[in-house]
């Protein structure tokens, strides 16, 4: 199982709530397969209508203070060992749940971090993540899933971790 932290940097943005319920909404097929654990939700700032979507759909709300790392705020309160980083108005595409499945039932202790693939990633981030696949990834990003002892260690990995890229994608909704 693993927890879901979904980040929400400007709640009071014209389209925010619309795309948290995006993303929360494509999380509800993995509770029900028994993938998805918890789920945590992490706002820039406070705001009534993301604690309204927390209260409704059973999410633990984190308000970030200050510069803190997303991935480590929402961490601290997760309740399973690994963590699904996702920013408001990703949705998993077809077949995620059977990847992760899979990748968390089979992971060596040694691993610690997995990517999701993002189709329409620009070439300047496609250049990135084929460097994070050489010399590590320094941080976590939106589309990872982390070991949730690396994330409580500090918002830099070290040593940098390389990630295992996986074959399910992230869509934006």
């Amino acid at each position: 199982m693993l927890s879901a932290v979904t980040y929400i940097a400007r709640p009071d943005g014209p389209d925010a709530i619309d795309l948290l319920a995006d993303t929360l909404s494509a999380l509800v097929a993995g509770v029900a397969a028994g993938l998805v654990g918890d789920a945590v939700i992490v706002a820039g700032a406070a705001h009534a209508g993301v604690a309204t979507v927390a209260e409704a759909t059973g999410a633990t709300l984190v308000v970030r203070a200050g510069r803190a790392s997303p991935w480590t705020a929402g961490a601290a309160v997760a309740r399973r060992d690994w963590v699904l980083c996702l920013e408001a108005g990703d949705v998993p595409a077809e077949g995620w749940i059977r990847t992760l499945d899979r990748f968390v039932g089979t992971a060596r202790p040694g691993t610690a971090l997995a990517r999701l693939r993002r189709p329409h990633a620009g070439l300047p981030l496609r250049m990135i993540a084929r460097g994070e696949g050489v010399v590590g990834a320094g941080r976590a990003r939106a589309g990872d899933l982390v070991r949730r002892d690396r994330l409580l260690a500090g918002p830099v990995f070290a040593p940098r971790l390389k990630p295992r890229r996986l074959s399910a994608r992230i869509e934006r909704g």
